[in-house]
């Protein structure tokens, strides 16, 4: 049963164990598409409407790229200040101009709430692509789905997970996000790292707690971590007050090789949302982990656009249908 057809898409709290393993499931399926073996035409004639009005590359990029593949057209708008939100437009006038020239919409605003405030008014389904500091529902699917697949392949699974997360805990919605998620599995151990004035909001840590799920709170990189993920984040300048509230703590949770090295195993998997600060007053992940055949930020991004592929695929219900409409790639890349 698909329970993603026709239904908006805003927040973690809508998924269960069942609902994440049928989106990962149809995401282990779109392999073959987004590795460029195969077409498949089944949105051919669907329209993808990407409304971005705050910044970002690869999360636009890749719900663009998601929909592409799977046949279908994209239609962007980016920015407030090109929108008709500048001229005092509600978000509920926007969404019933604006789905009615989409089959479906992906969104994102830097209030938050504001997806779920236009997807009242959406005559399709919409999926949020981050509402300010509330959430990132499809980040978490990706970062969930690729620490699944890296667990995997040291023979470990996602019950009895320990992770680190380190950095801006505050107002990261990524890592609020994925901690949420993390809530539905098994004996799972967090360690939060982060200075006190950047620590992850109480109601998720009461949620862990209540879950039964082990919490240590740390504010710096001290001692030595057996965790299986270091899930590492910027500071989110754009969210606090002022530049110099957000300068600072930067760089104070840098990771580089020699402290990867010192306080986390040899098998700990490195994780990042991205984009990464690389200025060198940040360099939170500093270029000489590049190498590191653990550092797994890039295959995170490669997930997302299968997590998103997926997502289409169940709100649109075409997700058994892909072969059924598949085609030859005719070049070169195919034989990759």
């Amino acid at each position: 049963m698909n329970q993603f057809l026709g239904q908006h898409i805003l927040s973690v709290k809508q998924f269960d164990i069942d609902a994440i393993n049928q989106i990962f499931d149809v995401a282990d399926k779109m392999q073959r598409y987004a590795k460029r073996q195969a077409r498949t035409r089944v949105l051919e004639g669907a329209i993808l409407g990407n409304l971005f009005f705050e910044p970002s590359t690869r999360t636009r990029v890749s719900f663009g790229t998601a929909f592409n593949l799977l046949g279908g057209s994209v239609r962007e708008t980016t920015g407030l200040s090109s929108s008709a939100l500048a001229k005092g437009e509600s978000l509920y006038d926007t969404a019933r101009v604006l789905s009615g020239y989409s089959d479906v919409i992906a969104m994102r605003h830097p209030e938050i709430g504001s997806v779920a405030e236009f997807a009242k008014g959406s005559r399709v389904p919409c999926i949020n692509g981050g509402d300010g500091a509330n959430e990132h529902p499809t980040q978490a699917l990706l970062d969930l789905y690729t620490i699944k697949k890296e667990l995997q392949f040291h023979g470990k699974s996602i019950d009895g997970l320990h992770i680190a997360m380190v950095g801006d805990l505050k107002y990261g919605r990524t890592v609020h996000s994925l901690a949420k998620l993390l809530c539905l599995y098994k004996n799972v151990r967090f360690t939060f790292i982060s200075p006190p004035e950047l620590g992850m909001p109480q109601e998720i840590m009461d949620m862990i707690t209540n879950h039964g799920h082990q919490l240590n709170l740390q504010h710096s990189i001290e001692g030595q971590f057996d965790a299986d993920i270091c899930y590492q984040t910027r500071v989110q300048e754009e969210r606090f007050p002022s530049k110099d509230e957000a300068d600072k703590d930067r760089g104070k949770f840098r990771l580089n090789n020699a402290i990867y090295t010192q306080h986390f195993e040899s098998k700990t998997v490195i994780m990042h949302p991205l984009p990464r600060d690389s200025r060198a007053d940040a360099n939170e992940l500093d270029n000489d982990l590049n190498r590191n055949p653990n550092r797994a930020i890039f295959r995170q991004t490669d997930n997302g656009v299968l997590v998103r592929m997926a997502l289409f695929a169940l709100a649109l219900g075409v997700e058994n249908l892909m072969e059924e409409y598949e085609t030859p790639v005719p070049w070169h890349y195919a034989d990759k």
